[in-house]
């Protein structure tokens, strides 16, 4: 059993589920898109959508989206200090199926990009990351990760795990989701490490990647 096990994540907010790990998915969020963004569509599934205003849940996504951590002490002022930097946010209640009940769907844009995020908070701040524009991903945010898109060719994954290797990087886990053979496809990987600036360029550098993403660790 760890601390946190006992005592639960440093936070701002009365609840692990609902205010940390809310936090943590739009922190994520933020970094899928790249950038600030300027527009966030949220929708909540379930427990967040009935109980999420007493728990701080609103405030804490729109905290993660502008950057901060869940102890960060402008937390509370979340809506205010999203005015001030310029980004437009929407609640709404959505059923997202047979997912976690402490799951949200965050669609962003801004900077001339957009990225839809489906994640749910486990407990204890803990967070699962399911679906990244339509693609199905598995990855908490506890490690440095890899997201990759692009056009599904034989041998891609093969390509991506040696130039990780080169780089002296060892993979945890990894997902791969494709629409069709040959269509578009999504790579999640969790790194024990990030990858060197040098080491990105590589990866991007494969002539089938349309997008990537490395993803710094959001929790310990």
């Amino acid at each position: 059993m760890s601390l946190l096990d006992m005592i639960g994540p440093v936070m701002i907010g009365p609840s692990s589920s609902h205010t940390a790990g809310a936090c943590r998915i739009g922190l994520v969020s933020r970094f899928l898109l790249g950038h600030a963004p300027t527009e966030a569509r949220i929708g909540l599934h379930a427990s967040f959508a009935k109980t999420g205003r007493g728990h701080g849940t609103h405030l804490a996504l729109v905290a993660g989206l502008l950057g901060f951590a869940p102890d960060d002490p402008r937390l509370p002022r979340a809506f205010e200090e999203a005015k001030a930097a310029g980004l437009a946010v929407t609640f709404e209640d959505v059923d997202l199926g047979d997912v976690h009940p402490n799951t949200a769907r965050i669609d962003l844009s801004g900077g001339g990009s957009d990225v839809s995020v489906v994640a749910s908070s486990t407990g204890g701040g803990v967070i699962h990351v399911g679906r990244v524009d339509g693609f199905k991903t598995d990855f908490s945010g506890g490690s440095p990760t890899l997201l990759l898109r692009y056009q599904d060719a034989v041998g891609m994954i093969a390509r991506v795990s040696q130039l990780i290797a080169e780089d002296e990087v060892n993979i945890a886990t990894l997902v791969c989701t494709r629409e069709r053979r040959n269509g578009r496809a999504m790579l999640s990987i969790e790194l024990d490490q990030r990858l060197s600036d040098h080491g990105i360029r590589k990866v991007s550098g494969l002539p089938e990647i349309t997008w990537l993403r490395m993803l710094p660790k959001v929790m310990d």
